[in-house]
């Protein structure tokens, strides 16, 4: 039996990017302030200059390493390779708790957890999606095969952790109600996201911030801010902070709207940074869990703009006048409903108080903790 005094905690995703990244790396502040022993299996070829430094920064407080293994995202012969490394590297940390995030995290979590257990070792095996696989669609074939595998690694999994409640439902109408044991928790912030961020006196009217895909949306921005700057006369201004594949065709995208002498694109930097480049904050994207960005930039007093989709009326509720639909005609129109009275739309905004009760890191952490000691204890049959 576990005690509840210090797990060994491995967490094991692919990208070092984006809101999978802040998650762990919030999670692992909280385990560790819990007195918990972490560490860390990633890609080794994700992620650029802003997140090696962050990575840097985690190093040491990592007790259990911080250990990096090419791994595609795609599945394919390669990953016969990442795939031995992955579960050698896993079984020289010994955890008791092995956490993937993702589709790639969450395959190689409970495979090599299973494995483990065959050999004798306790381990609790858990799972977040953060969307990842729930973004296929059932009906196409790579949708079908994903949703099939979901389905068998169901009897390798202690515990399947959800976002959020539409990320639930999302699970349960392309998969199925879970046949394992699984929970909602929603992300969490710290009490310094919190604090109000205010913006520069040359900002820009517009901000996008994240992953430079067709995903997260930034097409969607650029053909908006274009729409919107024709509509009302003037160029409005926009700033894209990110970094990804799709970049260069997006800096093309801007050219060919006529708006590239107004909006600037910047390499990837801390949220709180970018949001003093902007007055309103914009993300359009395709498909989320329960974005950090979203909260983040709520949580910062910053006013926001963002697609009615996954989670996210979750944290806004779902009447609020910030939601849209990914669409640049109707994202421009938004744009200039919010500019012409930024006092009225920031009133209309969730009370950062509300936010702070409901998405919290230590709810957050102490709520993953139960579910840890329980999937390592399970009460007698």
């Amino acid at each position: 039996m576990i005690d509840k005094r210090s797990l060994r905690i491995v967490h094991c995703f692919r990208a070092p990017v984006g809101g999978i990244f802040r998650h762990v790396r919030d999670l692992i502040d909280a385990q560790i302030e819990a007195g918990h022993q972490v560490g860390i299996v990633c890609d080794a070829s994700t992620g650029g200059d802003f997140e090696e430094a962050l990575l840097s920064d985690m190093q040491d407080k990592l007790v259990l390493g911080l250990r990096r293994i090419a791994m595609q995202r795609q599945i394919g012969p390669a990953d016969a390779i990442a795939a031995v490394r992955t579960y050698r590297t896993i079984k020289s940390m010994q955890p008791d708790i092995l956490h993937g995030h993702g589709a790639k995290g969450g395959t190689y979590a409970r495979l090599f957890g299973t494995l483990l257990r065959l050999s004798g070792n306790r381990v609790a095996r858990f799972y977040s999606p953060h969307g990842g696989s729930l973004h296929y669609d059932p009906k196409t074939m790579a949708g079908r095969g994903i949703f099939f595998i979901e389905k068998i690694m169901e009897r390798m999994s202690d515990r399947i952790i959800f976002v959020s409640a539409f990320e639930r439902s999302v699970y349960t109408s392309k998969i199925g109600a879970p046949r394992c044991k699984s929970a909602l928790i929603y992300n969490g912030l710290t009490d310094k996201d919190f604090e109000p961020v205010q913006a520069n006196r040359d900002a820009a009217d517009f901000l996008f911030i994240g992953e430079l895909r067709t995903l997260k949306g930034p097409d969607i921005f650029i053909d908006a801010l274009a729409k919107a700057s024709i509509a009302s006369g003037r160029a409005l201004s926009g700033v894209i902070v990110g970094d990804g594949a799709d970049r260069a065709s997006l800096e093309k995208q801007a050219v060919a709207a006529g708006i590239d002498a107004h909006i600037r694109f910047f390499k990837p930097m801390k949220a709180r940074e970018a949001f003093r480049l902007a007055k309103v904050v914009v993300i359009p994207s395709r498909a989320e869990a329960l974005p950090y960005i979203v909260l983040e930039a709520l949580a910062a007093s910053r006013p926001v703009i963002t697609s009615r989709i996954g989670g996210i009326p979750e944290i806004l509720g779902n009447d609020s006048l910030a939601l849209v639909s990914p669409n640049p005609q109707e994202l421009a129109e938004k744009m200039l409903v919010v500019l012409s009275d930024l006092t009225a739309f920031r009133a209309a905004l969730p009370d950062s108080n509300r936010l702070r009760q409901r998405f919290s890191v230590k709810a957050m952490a102490a709520q993953l903790e139960s579910e840890y000691f329980a999937a390592l204890n399970p009460p007698p049959v």
